[in-house]
């Protein structure tokens, strides 16, 4: 019974502290639209890609060797972490293709889909189960997300009108919400700087293999200042920071709830689209944003 007691609230704090990743996750993420729109169409996607994870993955093994280190065990299997980075790498090239016509409000409102896929995969790999909230919460986000989509436009919306960019990264966030339970399913005991530096790794060398062209042709010595600040924002914000925050999460939280704080992100793009460009949207996508906000906080109510 004593022990029973002492592991509530140790329980407890793990939860928090999955939270509290989470959280910083989506303020983190959100900076990525605004600067990946105003450099999508500078650079490659290929290339900035295989470029930041390089930078991410240097981050982190800088870090893990000055702390705690990697055990040699963390790279058995390494075909999982060919797995966890090819979805991880598809992600960000498919974000960075769509944000070439897609605005950063738009392509964030289709990251808000994520968690409804999330908690498909969620089942099919984990059975981790929805409750008949959840479920209410998925919905009324994902009807937030399409409202935002779409502009609030109700016509454009019953028409299905998908913009070109919006529906490749549909794809890629498809890619997001897979990697989330899968980290869960193939972790064999790893801590998740291991984990994240043999996933950054390998997604690094996929994209070395699939954009070596790319890789070659890009000027690299005149690329336009914006980009190398968003190479270095998504590198070490939106890529080692984000990737680590989800398998820290994931370990302590529920798929659907690791994700449930993507509907946090159109309205941090929002305040920082206002920032940058001193504009907001139009009204008439605010009930769209609310209704994320409102299955935000479905999903996160016990």
């Amino acid at each position: 019974m004593a022990e029973l007691s002492a592991a509530v609230p140790q329980m407890r704090r793990e939860t928090l502290q999955g939270h509290a990743a989470m959280l910083l996750f989506s303020a983190a993420i959100a900076g990525s639209f605004s600067l990946g729109a105003r450099a999508a169409n500078l650079i490659d996607p290929a290339a900035i890609s295989a470029a930041r994870f390089a930078i991410a993955a240097g981050v982190v093994g800088g870090v893990a060797l000055a702390g705690p280190g990697i055990p040699r065990a963390a790279f058995r299997a390494p075909w999982r972490y060919l797995l966890l980075g090819g979805l991880f790498a598809a992600y960000f090239v498919l974000m960075f293709e769509g944000l070439k016509t897609a605005l950063p409000v738009s392509a964030a409102a289709v990251f808000t889909l994520t968690p409804l896929m999330a908690a498909g995969f969620g089942w099919l790999l984990m059975r981790q189960r929805m409750t008949g909230r959840i479920a209410l919460a998925l919905a009324l986000g994902a009807a937030g997300s399409l409202w935002v989509i779409f502009g609030g436009d109700a016509a454009a919306l019953l028409r299905l009108e998908f913009g070109r960019g919006e529906a490749i990264y549909l794809v890629g966030c498809a890619a997001h919400a897979l990697y989330t339970p899968m980290v869960r399913r193939l972790n064999r005991g790893e801590t998740p700087i291991a984990s994240t530096l043999a996933t950054l790794c390998a997604g690094g060398l996929i994209l070395l293999v699939w954009g070596g062209r790319a890789i070659l042709q890009t000027d690299w010595a005149h690329l336009p200042a914006i980009v190398w600040v968003t190479l270095f924002y998504v590198a070490i914000f939106a890529s080692a920071l984000t990737t680590a925050l989800v398998q820290f999460a994931t370990m302590r939280l529920p798929s659907s709830k690791v994700m449930a704080y993507t509907y946090l992100t159109p309205a941090w793009v929002i305040l920082l689209e206002a920032v940058l460009t001193r504009g907001l949207p139009p009204l008439a996508v605010l009930p769209g944003v609310l209704a994320t906000v409102a299955a935000l906080i479905l999903l996160l109510k016990d």
